[in-house]
Order: C-alpha cells, then structure tokens, then sequence
C-alpha cells in the first residue's frame, strides 16, 4: 500500500496543457519546454518548489524529468509491419531475417541521435546564465536502449550515477525486446552505473505472458514512492529514463492522461506527493 497520493502540478511545461500536440512540441523541445524564457528561468522554479515544499508539512513537490529511449531495432520493425501485425505475430519474434530485435535490442542510429538531442538541451540549459539544475537522483531501466540513451544524454554533463532499478522497465512479457540481459552483462556493459541488490542475475519476470497494464502501474507506484519517500527524499530535481509504457504508466498514477511521447523525448512533470495520514 503506497503512503502517498500523487498529483501532478501543471502550468510550468508545454506539456502540461491536456490539449498539447506531443509532435507539434517535439520530442525535446527547447528549454524541455518550460514555459518561462526568463534569464532566470531554472532558479525561479527551483524557488518555487522550495516555496510549496516549505508552505506544506504534509506534501512533497519534485520535477522529474521523464526520458524515454532513442529508436530501438523494434521500434523499427513495429514501424515495419504496423502495430497490429506487431502485436499479434512479429513481437513475438526475435527477428524476421533482416532485423534482430530480441532480446534486448540496441539504439539504432537514428535512436542514439536522438540522444545526442536530448543531450544537447541538457548542455544548453546548464550554459545558461542561471544554469538548469543537475538531476540529484537518476533512474533507469536495466534495457540495452535505455542504459544506452541515459548514457548518451548525461555524459559529460553529470558524474551522478544512475541507479538501475527493475520497476522502471518496459512492460515485459511476450515481446522479445522486453526481454532483458542478465546482471552481470548490464555490469559488465555499463561500469558507470549502479544495479539494485535486487535485480537478479536472469531475467526471472519475462514469460510467454504479457504483464497486465494494471501490473506496470503498480511498478510505477513503488518508484514513485521510492523517489519520494525517505530513500531520496530530499531530491528536487530526478531523472528516470525508461519507455512509453511505464512512462504512460508513471502518468496514470498522477491522475494524468496518456501522452504519446516520441522516442528520444523527454517529459518533464512537477509532481505533488501527499503522504497519507
């Protein structure tokens, strides 16, 4: 049972408008679409969430900054062969005799240039006269494309390590490319990372079953909580790269509707926890 309830705190992001266009918005907009332009755009909304967080005993405000993977070798063939045949018969495929798509794909070219994107904002942002904050906390998702892409869009720009948690990957379960390598090839592939005790050396959660989307949500839940309880409760500003999946699964737990956000984008949402009486 989650010790707190979540909202999300709009008016901050382009995104946070219920009607905004992901594609019109792009995939990382200029600013990661922070409305405010000002010189001191970063250091006024980091003002302002030391304001709520010092005018409410009860509640937590934090901005997380939701990444989603660059373009994997499955994004490809789903584009390929439409979602529909994807779901049905391809996915369940490790590959069709052109692409290989499972287990675990990689970034194809386009997807770490998308990374590349999302790195070049981050760069931006931090040369501003009042620079972005750096992320205190990072998350992410034990997937190749994933690692992949935080380790694109953070390099050179932050020594924190992320720490690799199972909750934050893809749904798994029946589509090959959700099936993830073991610990030791994510250590041995990824050195600047940290792994959670608990994720165990094989993939022990894959089956031929799809994992329920009710099931993803209550992932989501525990990393929410986990970001916003005594673990990392002092963080403002976290960083969680993931997928669409359990990223659509982090907004349904705050009470948000979906949003279709591209591969390589980045959605950032402030976030109000209020801990149960």
């Amino acid at each position: 049972m989650s010790t707190f309830s979540y909202q999300t705190i709009p008016g901050f992001f382009a995104q946070d408008d219920r009607l905004a266009d992901p594609i019109a918005i792009g995939a990382v907009p200029p600013r990661f679409g922070l409305i405010d332009e000002s010189e001191t755009r970063w250091s006024s909304l980091l003002d302002k969430l030391r304001e709520l967080n010092g005018a409410d005993d009860t509640a937590s405000y934090k901005l997380v900054f939701f990444g989603r993977h660059g373009q994997g070798y499955h994004n490809v063939a789903e584009s390929k062969y439409g979602t529909d045949a994807w779901d049905d018969y391809w996915a369940m495929l490790y590959g069709d005799g052109e692409t290989t798509w499972g287990p675990d794909p990689e970034l194809t070219t386009l997807g770490k240039a998308q990374a590349a994107t999302a790195h070049a904002v981050w760069v931006q942002e931090r040369a501003a006269s009042t620079p972005i904050p750096l992320p205190e906390t990072q998350y992410c998702s034990p997937m190749t494309r994933a690692l992949d892409t935080h380790m694109i869009t953070f390099e050179g720009v932050t020594t924190i390590r992320a720490l690799v948690l199972e909750n934050c990957r893809e749904e798994y379960g029946a589509h090959t490319c959700d099936q993830r390598k073991t610990r030791t090839q994510i250590a041995g592939a990824f050195p600047s990372v940290d792994i959670e005790p608990g994720l165990t050396e094989v993939d022990e959660l894959w089956t031929a079953k799809r994992e329920t989307f009710e099931h993803v949500v209550r992932r989501a839940r525990a990393v929410l909580d986990r970001i916003f309880g005594e673990v990392d409760g002092e963080a403002l500003f976290v960083s969680v790269t993931a997928h669409g999946g359990i990223i659509n699964a982090f907004l349904n737990v705050l009470g948000r509707e979906r949003y279709p956000l591209p591969t390589g984008g980045v959605l950032p949402v402030v976030i109000k926890a209020t801990r149960a009486l």
